[in-house]
């Protein structure tokens, strides 16, 4: 993967909103309407988020962003890698990436929901292959069938 350039991105870029745009689609595909938590294109340009994307050469194949909730913890938010690179290592290289950007800003602890379908199983093996551990929701997410929550140390 030293192809593979991980960097602070602009999800309002048109290649990178394309990706953002297949993620919101996967998102409303596989979950009730009522139970995505993605963030959209205002969520993400929003004061406490680091916005990152995955390239190889000017190819955009993945995006992911870590949320501040307070200065110690933060939120892995919409992670997506497009469907032509995937079982690449892109998604576990932006995971390592934003752990890294964690690290950097104080934040001892990431955590991120993710859904409980088949279609978001790969996303929790990942996970879990990254030390992340279920736990019950945090913040202001409701403990719903749909979800499963994650977690782990900096």
């Amino acid at each position: 993967m030293s192809d593979l350039l991980i960097d602070s991105d602009d999800p309002r870029r048109p290649e990178v909103r394309a990706i953002l745009e297949r993620h919101l689609e996967f998102s409303f595909a596989t979950t009730a309407p009522e139970h995505v938590f993605a963030l959209d294109l205002d969520g993400l340009v929003a004061p406490g988020v680091h916005f990152v994307s995955a390239r190889r050469g000017e190819a955009v194949l993945g995006i992911g962003a870590l949320k501040s909730l307070d200065p110690s913890f933060g939120e892995l938010k919409s992670m997506h890698t497009v469907a032509e690179a995937r079982g690449q290592g892109v998604a576990a290289a932006i995971v390592v990436h934003l752990l890294g950007v964690a690290r950097d800003r104080g934040i001892e602890r990431v955590s991120l929901e993710t859904g409980s379908q088949d279609a978001f199983a790969p996303a929790r093996a990942l996970y879990t292959s990254l030390g992340f551990e279920p736990c019950g929701p945090f913040g202001s997410y409701e403990d719903i069938s749909s979800s499963a929550f994650f977690t782990r140390l900096v």
